[in-house]
């Protein structure tokens, strides 16, 4: 999925014969067939995924953004102020290393690391046999941290009740801009490192702006997990989503 260049094909001189364009008309089909199908099947995973999620009252969540924008940083955090209230597990998505879920397991919540390889986002069949192999208890909050990148996640669904793309300020302020399908398909936006604003050329009002342009939708959390700065209206949130009252 990921290394896609089906946008790179180069077109053909006439000159080439006949045969030839054929075949790459035909070859380049079945590739469109083979991501068809592996979303298709992604698909009907995630939808089996919410399904066990809705019946159990798991509110879940996926996590995306790009690398470095302190997506664990807020787990953690967050994790810290919510653990007494609510059951949480975590299921962390990474390429290569178990660090982030080393360090999601310090805070005593059951966390499950997933290595994707070469692979640059998580897929719903993965989360489904971690989920499984995990017992999750009811009316509980799960945090899936997806694998940073801002490409790849944004095509699988993974069975989330809530996708959460997390930016900071440090990356400037036109990476919705950049990236707008994963803005798009996302509901909830928190904008990051604001400590930090006052340091940067990054424009705080900006970066809102673009995300709103991108999605006027979006519901939009600023907050600094480091100094602690908005990460009440963030705990809030999710509270209301698992305790009923």
């Amino acid at each position: 999925m990921c290394t896609d260049n089906s946008h790179h094909h180069h077109h053909h001189d006439h000159e080439h014969d006949h045969d030839h364009e054929h075949h790459h008309t035909h070859s380049h089909e079945r590739i469109i067939d083979v991501k068809k199908d592996i979303l298709t099947a992604n698909q009907s995973m995630a939808e089996r995924n919410r399904g066990y999620f809705d019946a159990k009252e798991i509110y879940a969540i996926n996590i995306v953004s790009s690398p470095g924008s302190g997506k664990t940083t807020i787990l953690e955090q967050t994790i810290e102020r919510l653990k007494k209230q609510v059951a949480i597990a975590v299921i962390e998505g990474d390429q290569q290393t178990s660090n982030d879920a080393d360090r999601i397991k310090q805070t005593g919540v059951p966390a499950m690391q997933i290595n994707t390889q070469n692979g640059c986002h998580l897929e719903a069949n993965m989360v489904h046999d971690a989920v499984k192999k995990m017992g999750l208890q009811d009316s509980s909050l799960l945090f899936i941290e997806n694998v940073g990148n801002l490409v790849c996640p944004a095509v699988f669904d993974l069975g989330e009740a809530v996708r959460v793309v997390v930016v900071s300020v440090t990356e400037g302020d036109d990476k919705p801009l950049k990236y707008p399908y994963m803005f798009q398909s996302a509901q909830i936006c928190i904008i990051n490192k604001i400590d930090l604003a006052p340091y940067l050329k990054s424009n705080l009002e900006q970066l809102r702006k673009n995300v709103l342009t991108v999605n006027h939708h979006l519901q939009i959390f600023e907050l600094s997990a480091q100094e602690g700065t908005g990460m009440d209206e963030w705990c809030n949130f999710l509270l209301e989503k698992v305790v009923k009252e």
